[in-house]
């Protein structure tokens, strides 16, 4: 048969989905899963935001809007955008697809070319290589250490740039970790970038919404404006107003940048659901109180899962500053055997072990670029994770 595209030899599927693949099957052959792999709120979308979308249904707005997204939902998001985040940005700098992810793929092709370089702390989301690679461009990893907080650090940042580096991507709060980057831990990172003028910036803060013990959420282009022109800020509705399936992403950036941001889209995408714009728009300008409520509720089961996670053999856990994500520890089990025989080589032979034995879906480290750890997403109901945790806890004791 005819060859596919070589770019394909270049990364590999997401991990992600091979995790979530395994604990459907199990569960569709009856098992009892537990799962703590998606990055998903269980709280249901706010019921004004759901009679926005059905009055929009009755009125007949199913139609095409702009490629780029209709001007009553970018004119929400410019609103956000000063409201929330300090920041200015005409219509035509902004532009909203179906999610997030497609929109920080736009992003990229946009940005980059074969050859060029971005710089990538890690832990990191899996889709942030995956989509550099795409663009037959390449992922520079510099670790984020777990005694600086899973941080990037300045001068680690400094040492990564080369002639060839074109981006930097900085998630925050972060997916997998739950690190949360202070006014002060941003400045120290913007004063590098200002010494590196042909360096984009691509703030990820889908999360933003999420921080835990009173912090202070922080976005780049707000703690420097001088680097307003290289910043591009992308964001959703998806997290924090509990609106995954509802497929709303945005950006705001320089208007150079979004004008090829939206000549990439021309191509490679229809637009967003209308129906889900209007829903979007009723999220971002409806009642805001209810998030603070449930980032509340978060916090607490944060609270519950470190504590009994931290009494099992071989597990440390740090508190997360944000987001729904524990990043744990599992160095210690490594090179116990399982009660059959297996041998755990590797954080991935763990999360096998803690889906196959016990039916507990979790996120190996591999698939975030930083072992040995394993991800849980504590977006699940108190009594899911307390039964979660008591399988984990019984896991670690049985091994050998």
């Amino acid at each position: 048969m005819p060859q596919l595209s070589r770019v394909l030899d270049r990364f590999r599927p997401s991990p992600i989905a091979h995790i979530f693949a395994l604990a459907i099957q199990l569960k569709e052959e009856g098992r009892d899963i537990v799962n703590l792999a998606a990055g998903e709120p269980d709280f249901e979308t706010h019921e004004s935001v759901c009679a926005a979308a059905h009055a929009a249904i009755d009125q007949g707005e199913t139609k095409y809007t702009a490629v780029d997204g209709a001007n009553h939902l970018k004119r929400a998001i410019q609103e956000k955008f000063k409201r929330d985040n300090g920041l200015d940005y005409d219509l035509d700098e902004i532009v909203v697809d179906g999610g997030a992810k497609p929109v920080l793929g736009h992003i990229m092709r946009a940005l980059l070319d074969p050859g060029d370089e971005v710089i990538i702390p890690t832990p990191c989301w899996t889709s942030h290589p995956g989509m550099v690679q795409l663009c037959s461009a390449d992922p520079v990893f510099v670790p984020g250490p777990e005694d600086r907080g899973f941080k990037l650090r300045p001068e680690d940042l400094e040492a990564a740039i080369t002639e060839k580096t074109k981006a930097l991507i900085l998630c925050s709060p972060s997916n997998p970790t739950g690190a949360v980057y202070d006014p002060q831990e941003l400045r120290a990172l913007t004063d590098v970038l200002l010494r590196h003028e042909d360096v984009w910036i691509v703030a990820d803060d889908i999360y933003e919404k999420l921080v835990y013990d009173g912090r202070e959420f922080a976005t780049p282009a707000r703690v420097e404006p001088r680097l307003r022109d290289r910043i591009i800020t992308v964001n959703g509705v998806s997290k924090g107003y509990s609106m995954t399936g509802w497929r709303i992403g945005f950006a705001g950036g320089p208007r150079q940048a979004m004008a090829g941001v939206k000549k990439v889209m021309s191509q490679a995408t229809g637009c967003a659901s209308s129906i889900s714009q209007v829903a979007a728009a009723a999220a971002l300008t409806g009642p805001q109180e209810y998030i603070s409520q449930r980032t509340a509720i978060f916090q607490e089961r944060r609270d519950l899962v470190v504590r009994a996670l931290n009494q099992a053999e071989g597990l440390k856990v740090r508190p997360c500053e944000g987001a729904f994500f524990l990043y744990i520890n599992c160095g210690d089990v490594l090179g116990k055997k399982t009660p059959a025989g297996a041998l755990l080589e590797s954080s991935a032979d763990f999360a096998r072990y803690l889906l196959e034995e016990k039916g507990v879906a979790l996120i190996p480290g591999a698939a975030f670029e930083y072992d040995p750890y394993v991800r849980l997403s504590f977006a699940a109901s108190t009594e899911a994770l307390e039964d979660a945790c008591t399988r984990i806890r019984n896991a670690c004791a049985a091994l050998l």
